[in-house]
């Protein structure tokens, strides 16, 4: 399977929706089906650049923003274009890219409540895990203590021990001492 694009399943409803209209445009249309697709397309054409000139507008001042307006007023004032269809197809659109925006808010939204609840689960992983790691810490430094402790425990029972041998043998050797000299 291909692997698609995020916004492939709105883009296809938006494209949808706009081929709909301009179906249901020509079907109101009837025989000026093909000079008035010619004159939508135009007048999306003309969007676009409206568009881009707002972008550019923001670059260069308020002389693009005059423009535009004029432009906008030579459009609308073009005798060709029915009356009746620029305002639904800008209406249109408008609800395509509201709908749009909504929709990516919408997944923006989720997004940030997936990366948060994946983000709070690694923070609850991270403090297990360093409790884990200070219990071992803990225990280990426990069982070095009780270690140490019985090894000085055996060197003390081995002192003793020891001690005790000595004092044996150095009683033997002073029985024997006495023997020898009696």
């Amino acid at each position: 399977m291909r692997q698609q694009f995020p916004f492939y399943n709105e883009l296809q409803s938006i494209f949808a929706t706009r081929m709909q209209r301009m179906l249901w445009l020509e079907a109101e249309g009837g025989g000026a089906a093909t000079s008035s697709k010619k004159k939508s397309t135009a007048q999306f054409s003309s969007d676009e650049e409206d568009e881009n000139d707002d972008s550019e507008g923001e670059k260069l001042g308020g002389n693009a923003k005059k423009k535009r307006k004029v432009k906008g007023l030579n459009t609308n004032n073009n005798p060709s274009t029915p009356a009746g269809t620029t305002n639904p197809i800008i209406n249109g659109i408008r609800e395509m890219m509201d709908e749009f925006m909504r929709q990516q808010m919408q997944m923006e939204m989720q997004w940030m409540k997936a990366y948060e609840a994946r983000e709070e689960e690694r923070r609850v992983k991270e403090m297990e895990w360093r409790q884990t790691m200070e219990a071992l810490e803990n225990e280990r430094i426990m069982m070095d203590k009780r270690w140490r402790e019985r090894e000085e425990q055996r060197k003390v029972r081995e002192e003793a021990r020891a001690e005790k041998r000595d004092a044996l043998v150095t009683v033997l050797l002073n029985k024997l001492r006495r023997e020898d000299n009696v």
